[in-house]
């Protein structure tokens, strides 16, 4: 199973990958605010659990596993962003919250958060019911 750590380098590359074709150590430092040294470590533990192949100064790509996995994880991100944005977090917080609670939760938790969310698309109703309620607290705090 990855650790939190190898999750955030899993989407990092997957993202990297997806956008440009490859995933540079510089790219991937630089996304994670890490030293390269770190990326290169990390890069090695991806490749000896075979969630990427990695060969010195030719790159890495990731097995069937590990894209499966990035891709998840990069939903899993989507999907808590919308979930946020859509229960009224402001959008300055949202990234930020999202990195921090999004290896806290279990995948039954994301489950039912997407059952929600579909929930509140089918019911829009609903979402408005929820911010005038949210209005009515943040009104009752001031």
């Amino acid at each position: 199973m990855a650790t939190p750590s190898m999750e955030d380098y899993l989407e990092r590359i997957y993202i990297l990958i997806d956008e440009k074709g490859y995933a540079r150590v510089s790219d991937i430092a630089e996304g994670l605010e890490v030293h390269p040294s770190s990326v290169t470590k990390m890069i090695q533990k991806l490749d000896k659990d075979q969630y990427l192949i990695y060969e010195k100064y030719r790159g890495l790509i990731l097995t069937s596993k590990g894209k499966k996995i990035g891709k998840r994880l990069v939903a899993r991100h989507h999907l808590l962003e919308k979930f946020l944005s859509t229960i009224g977090v402001q959008e300055e917080n949202i990234y930020d919250d999202v990195e921090g609670i999004e290896h806290h939760l279990s995948w039954d938790s994301i489950t039912c958060i997407e059952a929600l969310l579909e929930y509140f698309d089918r019911n829009p109703q609903q979402v408005e019911k929820l911010n005038k309620i949210r209005e009515e607290l943040n009104t009752e705090e001031d």
